[in-house]
């Protein structure tokens, strides 16, 4: 493990370098200025909304690019770098899908803001809060402009036995994923975080060789595949330890930041 070329460090949020807690460390944002000092580039990878990520790391937000809405946004001080949306008639049939099964609690998920029912229940509005700082009540899905990166879609009791065997079928139209114990994501198929990392890859000059990328669930597996520095977490699915070159510490454990203190010791 030579990590002495690594120009590029990619993090999932949730999982991996959020605590249980949902908490950025202390130790983490020191650790940022010293990888800012050996110009080594960071960026934020995540299923939430730019908004909710940028609010996590509000101290260094100028200084790092921020992957949202599992790869559909990215952007840089507040500039749109890349943004690939659903078509409407496509999100307006997937949600006809998804009000069929149950449990289920959709999310339109816009560059800025968020769209959920105006009947959505009260459990799921407060829970929603922590992942969408911004999102409006609407009382039709018909009822507002504007680019739909993806549909969130939550299950209170679990994604992966609740709401994938219900909408996998739709997997050769669309992205279909997995991306937390609780969350699955609809998107299109270039929206996830493995096609916007390779865009910004291109975009710095960065290869595969030179990145190092950590991650906790399937929704990151795209993302570890295109960096030759691949960590799963030791909390992550076994999809992610499975596709990982290497593990690390779990999210409570500083497991992010103990390989950051790695790589800065190799610099």
């Amino acid at each position: 493990m030579d990590l002495t070329k690594v120009k590029l460090v990619v993090s999932d949020m949730d999982g991996t370098l959020l605590n249980a807690k949902h908490e950025v460390s202390d130790r983490f944002f020191t650790l940022f200025k010293k990888l800012k000092k050996h110009h080594i580039h960071f960026a934020a990878a995540s299923g939430r909304q730019y908004n909710s990520i940028v609010d996590k790391l509000q101290d260094i937000k100028d200084d790092i690019y921020v992957i949202a809405e599992n790869g559909g946004l990215m952007m840089h001080r507040e500039k749109e770098l890349l943004v690939t949306p659903l078509p409407q008639t496509q999100y307006l049939e997937l949600l006809q899908v998804l009000e069929k099964v149950d449990g289920a609690h959709a999310v339109l998920c816009g560059k800025r803001n968020a769209y959920l029912k105006k009947d959505a229940s009260k459990a799921f509005i407060a829970m929603l809060r922590e992942y969408y700082t911004q999102f409006t009540l609407v009382d039709d899905w018909k009822s507002f402009e504007g680019d739909i990166i993806k549909i969130a879609t939550y299950h209170f009791i679990g994604s992966e036995q609740h709401l994938y065997p219900a909408l996998q079928h739709l997997e050769n139209e669309v992205k279909v994923k997995v991306s937390g114990e609780n969350w699955l994501d609809i998107s299109h198929n270039n929206a996830n975080k493995g096609y916007a990392l390779q865009k910004l890859q291109q975009k710095l000059g960065i290869s595969s060789a030179e990145t190092l990328v950590f991650g906790d669930y399937n929704n990151d597996l795209e993302m570890l595949a295109v960096a030759d520095h691949s960590y799963a977490m030791a909390n992550a699915h076994p999809n992610v330890l499975k596709a990982a070159r290497y593990t690390t510490h779990s999210n409570n454990d500083y497991g992010v930041e103990r390989i950051l203190e790695k790589l800065i010791q190799a610099q």
